[in-house]
């Protein structure tokens, strides 16, 4: 192994540039992984755009990481073996000691980081990970496939199982972009009748992918087609629009349940009214566990549900991002690192 790798990190905020840095040591309960492929999110603006240019080193970002281990710590787990394929998530790493830890509550541990934002990340050939944040990838995944589902897919995946809907209920999709564009697949084949929302271009892409329906929020009453289609049983938001959102609460159901993925910091106007007559109910998501995202990437084995993805290598990382930043992407850039 060599004892230098490429890294790209915040120079300062909005900034990326490539760098060459020192192989680390895995201290306890870490490992070191040789990463193959990150996915690039869009919560990578946040820590990117707002780094701290204090921090020495600067951060390196990117939290769709899959590669191999290439040296372990004292203190991991034996599940965990040198070569083995593995993959880490927004989530870095629970305590095991926390209150919400000892209820199993892993997602909400309140000691773990955020890989990309409080520890290093992917957008590097080289990075750390405490072994309680790493995820088994299988083998039937290329590195580029599975990266997107350990962020975008997990948190689709866990929105549509929290969502309360069951097979052959309405299920609407709002926003077909990174996220929205697996969680219509994800509905599809767990057996919903799935309605897409989004705006007008994104109609063909989101019947290809298995939506029954596409309405376009911009030009027709979308709450108001969905409650003559029955009302939807859960609504997955994953676009940040507060408006829009709480303007389509009126589309569930008795009893629907609106699931919130975007975590924006804008006010959501719902009217308490719009809760208390059917019933209905607002849910927030994280994205989830290491052992729940194995399930994401298993269900995507078993019934191909594939991110669609652009790739590029890692010297080009501050291109893929703005081209992730723009909205240009077709729906998510994956960085690939070279031998």
């Amino acid at each position: 192994m060599k004892n230098t790798y490429r890294a790209m990190q915040i120079a300062r905020p909005g900034v990326l540039e490539l760098v060459e840095r020192q192989v680390p040591v895995p201290g306890t309960g870490e490992v070191l992984i040789a990463v193959e492929a990150c996915g690039i999110c869009g919560a990578d603006v946040a820590d990117i755009e707002g780094a701290d240019s204090r921090l020495q080193p600067p951060r390196v970002p990117g939290h769709e990481v899959v590669g191999r281990i290439a040296a372990i710590g004292v203190a991991v787990p034996a599940i965990w073996r040198l070569g083995q394929r593995v993959g880490v998530g927004r989530l870095a790493g629970h305590c095991n000691e926390c209150r919400q830890c000892r209820q199993g509550r892993f997602q909400l541990c309140v000691n773990q980081g955020f890989t990309g934002a409080s520890r290093d990340g992917g957008y590097a050939e080289m990075m750390l990970a405490r072994s309680t944040g790493l995820v088994s990838i299988p083998d039937e995944l290329e590195a580029e496939e599975a990266a997107p589902i350990l962020c975008a897919g997990i948190a689709t995946f866990n929105a549509l199982r929290k969502s309360g809907a069951q097979a052959g209920d309405t299920v609407a999709i709002f926003g077909i972009g990174g996220l929205g564009h697996m969680a219509v697949q994800y509905a599809r084949r767990m057996g919903f009748r799935v309605v897409a929302l989004g705006r007008g271009s994104a109609a063909d892409d989101a019947l290809a992918l298995g939506a029954h329906a596409y309405i376009d929020t911009e030009s027709e009453d979308a709450a108001g087609k969905l409650q003559a289609m029955g009302g939807a049983q859960a609504m997955i938001a994953t676009a940040s629009d507060p408006g829009t959102v709480a303007s389509l609460m009126r589309g569930l159901a008795p009893h629907g349940r609106l699931v919130l993925l975007g975590a924006g910091k804008a006010a959501l106007p719902v009217a308490p009214g719009q809760l208390v007559v059917g019933e209905r109910s607002l849910l927030g998501s994280i994205t989830g566990t290491p052992y729940e995202n194995e399930k994401a990437l298993d269900f995507s084995v078993l019934s191909g549900v594939r991110a669609m993805v652009e790739t590029m290598p890692l010297e080009q990382a501050d291109a893929a991002y703005q081209r992730m930043k723009s909205g240009g992407a077709r729906y998510r850039m994956v960085l690939v690192m070279g031998e």
